[in-house]
């Protein structure tokens, strides 16, 4: 089982008020990550794909000028 860091815990909560949802268990982007599910609270609880690695930075791609997200579905 791969080690869980805070910022990849279910319910962590970003410097920029992104809220983590879920892993998906799909690869990222980046070498050995996983994509993980953000939510953003402004505009109808938008959620997005981020690399686990990038939580702790993560803006909204909708409401903050953040990267695009990554699919998840």
């Amino acid at each position: 089982m791969a080690k869980q860091y805070p910022t990849t815990q279910i319910g962590y909560l970003n410097r920029n008020g992104l809220t983590v949802i879920r892993n998906t268990g799909l690869p990222g982007t980046d070498h050995n990550q996983t994509i993980y599910v953000l939510r953003c609270p402004r505009g109808g609880a938008h959620e997005f794909g981020a690399n686990g690695a990038d939580i702790h930075l993560r803006r909204c791609p909708d409401h903050d000028g953040g990267q695009p997200g990554l699919a998840f579905d």
